[in-house]
């Protein structure tokens, strides 16, 4: 296992559209513990392949429920209520966004046999499933927030206070 680089805003990797997986090969079962390693380094909850320069359709997870969630050619079919809060994303580093998205979310996706699974997800892991299937359409959460971008070390000065 690896930590890759995580490309950030500005590269164009960002803003393309991923292709389904149709095959699961020992470089993609490789790519998917590298993306665990590396967002775990990072201190992240999700990571999209994109961000680590792969064009393929496979996000993973980890919001600390004791899960890992890996999500291959992931498809939301299912959207409901709405939660606002703010947001980052690795691949924009040091800065967050209030975004809305939907409190509760169903998944259809591949896990890593590529077996077909439906994920429903609330709060945080819905949030993140949102957040990474965007990433897969070469969509960043900045398109989506609702005044200005705030830098990460002002939004924790606020809290404290």
């Amino acid at each position: 296992m690896a930590v890759r680089q995580i490309r950030t805003i500005g590269d164009e990797i960002l803003n393309k559209k991923c292709k389904p997986v149709k095959v699961m090969t020992p470089r993609t079962a490789d790519l998917i513990e590298d993306m665990f390693e590396t967002m775990y380094e990072a201190c992240g909850v999700g990571l999209a392949a994109p961000q680590v320069g792969i064009l393929k359709q496979i996000v993973v997870i980890d919001v600390e429920d004791g899960n890992q969630y890996v999500l291959i050619n992931p498809e939301i079919i299912e959207e409901e209520g709405s939660q606002t809060g703010a947001e980052g994303c690795l691949s924009v580093p040091g800065k967050v966004g209030t975004v809305t998205r939907p409190e509760h979310v169903k998944v259809k996706a591949l896990n890593e046999h590529l077996e077909e699974y439906v994920l429903e997800g609330e709060g945080l892991l819905a949030r993140a499933i949102c957040h990474e299937c965007a990433h897969l359409q070469g969509q960043l959460y900045v398109e989506l927030v609702e005044g200005e971008l705030m830098d990460v070390e002002a939004e924790e000065e606020d809290e404290e206070e």
